[in-house]
């Protein structure tokens, strides 16, 4: 467990010293700043408007510092040739998975609290009122999420060779799972055997990372989330990070490190 958390904290380290990831969270925090202050002609339709590109800003730099960090995690220690001292104290390859994962994770939701509190703050003061349980609930379902996200591209970090190519790859199967995985079921209806089998299966198996997006609960009123619910999803989300970093210890333990 020391061990663990010993790597963790050096991956939270790494990502708070990069100057990209201050340079995405002061953008972040200024324009959530700017455009969760403003009000045109108290008209509230335009504050929710504002309200959701503001949460939707929150959204991608969730993303981008999630898959911009993993991915980097086991290709640099390779290319860095630190991976061989590391073996040696000695870790095993399922700490090193497990301590970079908490690290990755554990980073993205010290950011994520940080944006939850700006627009919270920015947009409590501005209404008079702070829903705390429902801000609570959509930050909490994202960070389940990012947890998906996370172990999604720790296993690429592994398949793939170059951290950019394991970057774009992980970006767009997240970004087309959000937009298309909902609708795949409808998709297939349309389609013949044996595509029909194969979309269907596709839905069933992929990661439904749409059903965290709660957004419009916030932007709209639309009340709190039942708990049940939030914890079926976190189960939900727990089931598939516990998959996909079963899936990355195979791989890398069967990795040779040779760079």
């Amino acid at each position: 467990m020391n061990t663990v958390c010993a790597l963790a904290s050096v991956v939270i380290k790494e990502l708070y010293r990069r100057k990209d990831f201050y340079v995405l969270f002061v953008m972040t925090a200024l324009i959530t700043l700017i455009m969760g202050s403003v009000t045109f002609f108290n008209d509230p339709k335009i504050a929710r408007y504002l309200k959701e590109i503001c949460l939707l800003l929150v959204w991608v730099s969730g993303l981008v510092i999630a898959i911009g960090t993993t991915a980097r995690q086991i290709p640099a220690e390779r290319e860095n040739r630190t991976i061989f001292p590391l073996l040696a104290k000695p870790v095993t390859r399922g700490q090193v998975v497990i301590g970079k994962f908490a690290g990755c994770w554990f980073a993205c939701g010290l950011a994520l609290v940080i944006f939850y509190l700006f627009f919270g703050v920015i947009s409590g003061t501005r209404e008079g009122k702070w829903p705390l349980v429902q801000y609570f609930q959509a930050f909490w379902l994202q960070y389940a999420m990012v947890g998906v996200v996370v172990a999604l591209v720790l296993l690429g970090s592994v398949l793939f060779a170059a951290p950019s190519s394991n970057a774009t790859i992980c970006f767009i199967v997240v970004v087309g799972i959000l937009l298309l995985g909902r609708h795949l079921n409808q998709v297939a209806l349309n389609q013949t055997e044996p595509l029909r089998t194969m979309v269907y299966a596709i839905y069933f198996l992929i990661p439904h990372l749409e059903w965290y997006d709660v957004r419009d609960f916030v932007i709209h009123d639309h009340g709190t989330i039942g708990w049940i619910d939030c914890f079926l999803a976190t189960l939900y989300a727990a089931v598939y990070v516990a998959l996909l970093l079963f899936a990355t210890w195979l791989a890398f333990r069967r990795k040779p490190l040779n760079v």
